[in-house]
């Protein structure tokens, strides 16, 4: 029998919305769809697939304060690295209704009770591919707030799973004058969090996480004000990429994170790691800084 063909590694970028609540630091999350067909049920950030249309040839006149050549540079890529933040930018709208982008004014109001309509109508439209985030800005007269989005960690799904993705995660403020509303069909739930509350429920089982997301919870959590998240975000200067690896563990499998000293070990069986195995982390894992792995 033939080995099963590699998935596909995909680019995909998240964006973490930041806000301070009356007891701190506060994290803008959704809860996926139970039917997804990836991931189901799990607590996550708004993100998805770079999109061909996030490509498009003419970004860098509808972005404000960030060239391609500067966001590749800053991602470790050749060319096309502003896709990615205009990719965490299309999927923020979709999925959470948050706009990341400055009209004449400053930060596009959505709350605005004469334009709500309008907007909920090209968020469809955006969602549904009938607008490229390049059309919304020429039709609104918008510039997108890549500036004030700062990459700070890089994960890759582990070979093995269902799907695979090549993550990139970036840190924002919640604009003013937005309220932010799950899209009800990808994502049914959304809540604002502490970090550490969100980590503790992940622990207590009431809320189900990916190892990334409880990472980048962890990386944040002990920032007491977005600012302080936003300043630090904006002074890292290279960003490790994470691949964890499922490995054999007895009659199962587990994920390892890079510096866990079984690492190496022999790779488990992908049928395994398709049961969900990816949606758990192995125990006493814990992470540092902005994504990057605590040696054992």
């Amino acid at each position: 029998m033939s080995a099963p063909a590699p998935v596909e590694l995909r680019d995909a970028a998240t964006v973490l919305i930041l806000r301070d609540g009356v007891e701190g630091l506060e994290v803008f999350m959704l809860r996926r769809n139970l039917n997804s067909d990836f991931v189901g049920g799990a607590y996550v950030f708004p993100g998805g697939a770079v999109d061909p249309e996030d490509r498009h040839a003419h970004l860098e006149p509808v972005c404000e304060g960030r060239t391609d050549a500067d966001a590749s540079r800053r991602l470790g890529i050749g060319s096309g690295g502003l896709a990615f933040w205009v990719a965490a930018i299309r999927e923020s709208f979709e999925e959470a209704g948050v706009l990341l982008a400055y009209d004449l004014d400053g930060l596009v109001d959505l709350d605005d009770a004469a334009s709500m309509e309008r907007w909920a109508h090209h968020r469809q439209q955006v969602d549904s591919g009938q607008l490229t985030m390049v059309d919304l800005c020429r039709l609104e007269g918008l510039r997108l707030a890549v500036d004030g989005m700062h990459y700070f960690s890089h994960w890759i799904t582990p070979e093995g799973a269902p799907r695979r993705y090549d993550t990139r995660f970036f840190l924002a403020a919640a604009p003013p004058n937005q309220t932010p509303l799950h899209d009800d069909h990808e994502v049914i739930a959304n809540e604002w969090l502490r970090p550490a509350d969100g980590i503790a429920r992940a622990e207590a089982g009431e809320l189900t996480m990916m190892p990334p997301t409880l990472a980048s919870l962890q990386a944040i959590a002990r920032f007491r004000t977005a600012a302080e998240a936003l300043d630090a975000a904006r002074e890292i200067q290279q960003v490790p990429v994470v691949l964890p690896r499922v490995i054999a563990d007895g009659g199962g499998v587990r994920i390892v994170l890079p510096g866990d000293p079984d690492y190496e070990a022999p790779q488990g069986s992908p049928d395994a790691a398709v049961q969900g195995d990816w949606m758990r982390i192995a125990d006493s894992q814990k992470v540092t800084g902005f994504g990057a792995p605590e040696p054992a």
